[in-house]
């Protein structure tokens, strides 16, 4: 049974209209200039330039974003272990993901007057799928044919390490089979407290990335306690619409839905592909809002004025 103490996030979504997310982080990192070449991706950025992680989830915050997602998604001891890192310096990069987030936010908080109507922001520690460490696209399609012991061996300690950091809650995303994201919600079984929302990555508007129905990736996880919402991420936009209709149909509870700007990301050839048009987040957001969605932001290839541009279409 879980202790009858409100959550940071559910206290929000208990006040306010529309929590408004943060883009994407390494795509942004990118375009500033730094190197994500290699399988750590935004990670690598913890060991060669912490302060321009911490810059950017400042900026997210500045253009309106409530929560920002730390810079854990591709991590794991694997994954630092293959650089020369141990892995007592591995879980303090894994904390320290969490610890550059709070510091941004306590730098955009202090650095001016309080936004009218803002809430104090929120940090979301990232759990990204195991897929995600192979570097290989995996992360867009499951089936990664290992054990499920092995897997929890995976998640096991990366979830371990952003928790000594005390995230306000988890971010469990871009999960491409219900299978992976109800082992990671049985891991956190150790800390009955944390909320968590769980999005998944779609390969269609009909299927998570593994081949398995929306729907009953949805409600394999809507029902978990700790969970306080469901909803899907790193999907083009002009697939929103439907998966929150499918989601909405099995699950009253509140929907989260932050897409990539439309791009596909070519794992063969490590480059974004150009999508058929830009997307109007603005009007994107409003409608996602009225099918449900509660928690609204971008992914990779979104950036601060696209946060900008849900903040101001949502309202305060």
């Amino acid at each position: 049974m879980l202790p009858n103490v409100a959550s940071p996030l559910d206290e929000l979504l208990a006040t306010q209209r529309g929590i408004v997310l943060d883009g994407g982080l390494a795509t942004e990192l990118e375009r500033r200039g730094a190197d994500l070449g290699d399988s750590l991706w935004s990670a690598r950025q913890l060991v060669e330039d912490p302060e321009m992680i911490c810059q950017v989830h400042e900026a997210y915050f500045t253009a309106g974003a409530d929560v920002a997602v730390s810079a854990s998604y591709q991590a794991s001891m694997p994954g630092f272990a293959a650089r020369g890192i141990g892995f007592h310096n591995a879980v303090q990069l894994m904390a320290m993901s969490v610890d550059l987030a709070k510091e941004a936010r306590n730098r955009f908080w202090n650095s001016r007057e309080p936004v009218a109507g803002r809430a104090w922001p929120l940090v979301a520690a990232s759990i990204g799928p195991y897929g995600a460490s192979l570097a290989d696209g995996s992360e867009y399609r499951g089936n990664y044919g290992i054990s499920r012991q092995e897997l929890a061996d995976f998640h096991g300690p990366r979830l371990a390490a952003v928790m000594t950091a005390c995230p306000d809650l988890l971010a469990i995303e871009t999960i491409p089979s219900a299978d992976e994201a109800v082992l990671v919600l049985e891991l956190m079984a150790p800390w009955p407290e944390m909320r968590t929302w769980v999005s998944y990555t779609c390969r269609d508007s009909g299927h998570v990335g593994d081949g398995q129905p929306v729907a009953d990736a949805i409600a394999a996880v809507a029902g978990h306690p700790s969970v306080s919402a469901v909803g899907f991420n790193c999907v083009a936009p002009a697939l929103a619409d439907e998966l929150l209709v499918a989601a909405a149909r099995v699950t009253d509870k509140p929907l989260v839905i932050y897409p990539n700007s439309g791009e596909r990301w070519d794992a063969a050839s490590r480059r974004w592909v150009p999508g058929d048009a830009p997307f109007d987040f603005g009007a994107g957001a409003r409608r996602w809002f009225e099918l449900g969605a509660r928690l609204i932001g971008g992914c990779c290839r979104t950036g601060p004025e696209t946060i900008r541009t849900i903040r101001t279409a949502l309202g305060r």
